[in-house]
C-alpha cells in the first residue's frame, strides 16, 4: 500500500494536543511533497523522503513562534506514527489514521 494520502493526525505538544490533516503526495523516486493543516494554519513539507514505509521531512512553523521542525513517521496500513523534533521544546509524538 502506498504511503500517499491524507491522515487525521494529533501531535502531543507542550500546548496540548494539536489536530491536523497531514497530506502526503509521493513524487519521483523517493521524494514526496504535501502539507499539514490545522488550528495553527498550514505548513508545507520540505525535503520529503520516503524509504519503504518510513517518511522523513522538515517544516517551518510560524505560529505561535517561528521554529524549524524535523519529522519522521512510519505508515503501517492506515495508521501513521512518528516524532516531531521542535528545537528547544524537544520531541513530540505524532499519531494518525488515513482518511477514507
Amino acid at each position: 500500500m502506498s504511503v500517499g494520502g491524507s491522515y487525521d493526525c494529533i501531535t502531543k505538544t507542550p500546548l496540548g494536543d494539536q489536530k491536523g490533516v497531514l497530506t502526503v503526495v509521493p513524487g519521483d523516486g523517493d521524494s514526496f511533497t504535501g502539507n499539514i493543516t490545522g488550528d495553527l494554519g498550514s505548513m508545507d513539507i520540505r525535503d520529503g523522503r520516503i524509504s519503504g514505509n518510513t517518511l522523513s521531512w522538515q517544516m517551518k512553523m510560524t505560529m505561535p513562534m517561528p521554529m524549524d521542525l524535523d519529522c519522521t513517521a512510519t505508515v503501517e496500513g492506515d495508521v501513521i506514527t512518528g516524532k516531531v523534533k521542535a528545537g528547544m521544546f524537544g520531541t513530540m509524538d505524532l499519531t494518525g489514521t488515513r482518511r477514507a
